[in-house]
């Protein structure tokens, strides 16, 4: 009887280690790259920043996934090679000039870093959504940064900030510096998903 009792409790603590591990794999989705957006804001800055411009760039993901559970991890990995300036206000010419000097030696150096990455190291619930902090790897340095997140169904909407001195890069000065760009560059994604088999 004690051996029954025995066997029928571990069947037991199986079926409920199961059923965990099934809700676990079904918190994480992956995201959709197609409909993602992650957008670089970099702003001018020196005594004569009126005649220098900003910059909006698009960053596209090319894989990742959000873990929602709470023990959950975000992974996000965008091809840096495939970055482009947006910039509507410049002519084609200006646009494809700014866009060879960012993925060039002087700021994101592509051709040897061809991957930015993001990976959380903890997720904290706040009153609008979630404080995620984590780890970016840009331009061959690793840096902790913070990121605000909300949800709306499927999509993480947020903001996120870092400075490029942080990764190596040194912002990107002309005129002798009296036109450049600040240290500081903002992001803001919209960051869609798909749930998994």
């Amino acid at each position: 009887m004690q051996d029954l009792r025995s066997c029928c409790l571990l069947v037991v603590g199986l079926s409920v280690a199961v059923g965990s591990g099934a809700q676990i794999a079904a918190a994480r989705h992956d995201i959709d790259p197609r409909t993602s957006t992650v957008t670089v804001h970099v702003k001018k800055a020196g005594v004569f920043r009126a005649f220098g411009d900003d910059h909006e760039v698009r960053a596209p993901i090319k894989t990742g996934s959000i873990d929602d559970a709470p023990t959950g991890v975000v992974d996000l990995l965008i091809d840096a090679s495939q970055m482009r300036v947006l910039d509507p206000g410049l002519s084609d010419a200006d646009r494809h000039e700014v866009q060879e000097r960012m993925l060039g030696p002087e700021v994101l150096e592509v051709a040897k870093y061809p991957e930015i990455r993001f990976r959380s190291t903890s997720i904290d619930r706040t009153a609008d959504g979630w404080r995620v902090t984590g780890q970016l790897t840009l331009h061959g340095a690793t840096r902790p940064i913070v990121v605000a997140v909300t949800k709306d169904r499927a999509h993480y909407r947020g903001t996120a900030s870092f400075k490029q001195t942080d990764f190596g890069i040194t912002p990107v000065s002309v005129a002798g510096g009296t036109v450049k760009v600040k240290d500081e560059v903002s992001i803001d994604f919209d960051i869609a998903t798909r749930s998994n088999p």
